[in-house]
């Protein structure tokens, strides 16, 4: 029997991590490799599953306990490669190789712009992981991170060769996508026949997504034109986002409708996307827009952005944390006309990346 090769994150559903994970897994398994989707927990329903995977369902409360069912997997699945996301998971994923004794060749990868993730000494959490994460790293057989940027920026976090953090850009840009995108969207402001444009900002309602200078962003452009915005997502900043909406006199024009599974037909209808975050890794939502040829606005965060939009020729880029020049470009991407025409994007289709991925796993002559 072939051994598969795991994937470990945190769960099959949920943001831009999980669908980069799912649609990686898809594209190794339509190779006929088989995979596992490992994943720490199954919050709720599950989705369907790519042909040729099989989900592993730690289901650990916490992401610290995924230790012993991870370790439990690699004794009895002997899978051949592990590719772990997420800084906790991958110190988990070299800590659970070597109590397992296993042979798999270990990849981790970096989703995240390293520097601006480690800046909050004053969580003890981050604290550790400053200080356990470069350790852990040093005993992976390799590092990936999803941007150049990112890449370079994480060798130097992590006091690393430059050579041995490699740059692999997110399998985005798949058929799914397009059938999905498709669909009927779910919101009556994005009704075919709407007279008002509506801007769509999608992520966790968290500090490093910066909703909140994309609200005052918005009460420019409002106070200026009609416009409505909706944010999809969930987090611990909704009732301060409903109140700074409120606050500014937008509230009615605002609509943070939750999380949805199925963001795409909404995605798809937008008159315009505005990514707002401090810092990325590889905005996946970011490049879906493109895709779906809608007009894009982001700040110029680490890292990413700027090389999604190639330097402002794909879309907008503003400095972070300015609502002014933020409001501005909204209100240049909502005034020029916009055919709607899908850019190719070949460098985030999975035919491109899962070859890149299987060369680092080692697997790539099973193919």
């Amino acid at each position: 029997m072939t051994r598969p090769v795991a994937l470990l994150f945190s769960n099959p559903v949920g943001g831009g991590v999980q669908r980069v994970m799912m649609n990686l897994g898809a594209g190794i398994a339509a190779l006929g490799i088989p995979v596992d989707l490992v994943v720490a927990r199954v919050p709720g329903d599950v989705p369907p599953l790519p042909p040729g995977t099989r989900l592993v369902n730690l289901a650990a409360r916490r992401t610290v306990n995924v230790l012993p069912g991870l370790v439990r997997y690699l004794r009895e699945s002997r899978p051949r490669a592990l590719l772990s996301a997420g800084e906790r998971l991958n110190v988990l994923a070299v800590l659970a190789r070597a109590a397992a004794r296993s042979d798999a060749r270990l990849v981790v990868a970096i989703h995240i712009a390293l520097r601006a993730q480690f800046a909050n000494a004053a969580d003890p959490r981050t604290w550790l992981l400053r200080r356990v994460v470069p350790a852990a790293y040093r005993r992976a057989d390799a590092v990936v991170s999803v941007s150049r940027a990112a890449a370079a920026e994480a060798a130097e976090v992590l006091r690393m060769p430059p050579e041995r953090v490699r740059a692999i850009y997110n399998p985005v840009v798949t058929p799914e996508l397009f059938r999905h995108a498709a669909g009927p969207a779910a919101h009556p402001w994005l009704a075919d026949d709407r007279t008002v444009p509506v801007l769509l900002g999608m992520g966790r309602l968290a500090p490093q997504k910066d909703f909140a200078t994309l609200i005052r962003a918005f009460a420019r452009v409002r106070a200026l034109r009609p416009a409505r915005l909706l944010i999809l997502g969930e987090g611990e900043e909704r009732d301060a986002l409903r109140a700074l909406a409120d606050g500014l006199g937008v509230g009615a024009d605002v609509d943070l409708a939750g999380f949805t599974n199925d963001p795409y037909p909404s995605l798809a209808r937008a008159d315009a996307f505005v990514l707002s975050s401090a810092w990325e890794g590889l905005p996946t939502v970011l490049i879906e827009a493109l895709a779906l040829g809608v007009p894009v606005v982001s700040t110029d965060c680490p890292t990413g952005p700027a090389e999604i939009l190639r330097g402002g020729e794909r879309g907008a880029l503003v400095p972070p944390a300015d609502s002014v020049a933020l409001a501005d470009a909204i209100l240049r991407a909502l005034d020029a006309p916009h055919d709607r025409v899908r850019p190719d994007l070949p460098e985030f289709s999975p035919d491109h990346v899962v070859h890149q991925y299987l060369r680092v796993l080692g697997v790539e002559a099973d193919a």
